[in-house]
């Protein structure tokens, strides 16, 4: 059996990737899976930009509000998940595309990552969720520097889950989840956005504005009101963390609304750095008046082969 072609669309926050996958899978004939880590969660819709009803132009959709906000959505989940989905649209004779920012996630499905079948350690959990995020993430670095790098010390979770399954397997986590070979099932063609850097940020400022004046607050505070644990995946992202230290009487919403705006120029640069460095993409300008011909052109080339 050959390998399934897929188109695979990235780049950071805010610069365009949804409009060209719904353009793409017009033409192509195409079904798309979201690559975003917060995307698949119900009630995260403002602030994780979700892709509306309006905006599928009735293009099937995938990995959009599938589990609820409590319900962690791992890297290894998506990996199983959207590899099921990938089978399923192209055994319909469609092209499979997948968009998203989340570099790890997409990059698992089209190589040998083993993210491990380690239990969760309850007790030894409990014991790091109360430690500061950079402590957490030297007892990373001394154990295992190579995870230290790739893990942010703001990614209190992922850290946690580093510390758990090094304690568990008396092994660096960085070794559970190496790529050394591209899975055979699949053929990707990576395109990737990008605009230069300030108006990126311009865009982003924009867009933080927007989803403002489009109910983030409310968005936020209803989930904030379910009284979920804080350090559930769903609960740390951008645009709601910042929120509920308002709601908690920490700061301003002004101070929160520019956090929010900070962490997102922020996010979307370390976006950059991980597609620039893992992964072999075509480069188009988000803003070029030719992107969808350009695109297009680069698949039916590509589809060719």
């Amino acid at each position: 059996m050959s390998a399934i072609p897929v188109i695979v669309i990235v780049g950071p926050t805010a610069v365009g990737k949804t409009a060209l996958s719904i353009a793409v899978a017009e033409k192509f004939s195409g079904e798309i899976i979201s690559g975003d880590s917060m995307q698949v969660y119900k009630g995260l819709d403002i602030g994780t930009a979700k892709v509306t009803t309006e905006e599928m132009h009735t293009i099937p959709h995938y990995l959009i509000d599938e589990v609820e906000p409590q319900t962690p959505f791992t890297a290894a989940k998506f990996q199983k998940a959207t590899k099921q989905y990938i089978h399923q649209i192209a055994g319909r004779a469609n092209l499979p595309i997948i968009v998203g920012g989340t570099g790890l996630y997409i990059q698992s499905v089209f190589y040998d990552y083993n993210f491990g079948t380690i239990a969760e350690d309850r007790t030894y959990r409990k014991e790091l969720e109360k430690l500061d995020n950079d402590v957490l993430w030297e007892q990373l670095k001394a154990l295992d520097s190579l995870s230290a790098e790739r893990i942010h010390a703001n990614n209190k979770q992922r850290v946690i889950r580093a510390l758990e399954v090094i304690k568990a397997t008396n092994k660096p986590f960085s070794a559970m989840h190496t790529h050394k070979e591209p899975v055979a099932d699949f053929r990707p063609l990576y395109i990737g956005l990008d605009l230069p850097r300030e108006q990126l940020y311009a865009r982003i400022n924009v867009r933080v504005e927007l989803m403002l004046q489009a109910g983030l607050v409310e968005e936020a505070r209803n989930l904030y009101e379910q009284g979920l644990d804080k350090n559930l995946p769903a609960m740390k992202g951008i645009g709601y963390k910042e929120l509920f230290a308002f709601f908690e009487g920490d700061i301003s919403l002004e101070a929160a609304t520019d956090q929010i705006k900070q962490n997102s120029r922020r996010f979307a640069k370390r976006q950059l750095t991980w597609f620039r460095n893992r992964m072999d993409i075509h480069w188009l300008e988000a803003d070029s008046q030719m992107l969808n011909n350009t695109a297009e052109q680069l698949i039916t080339d590509f589809l060719k082969k």
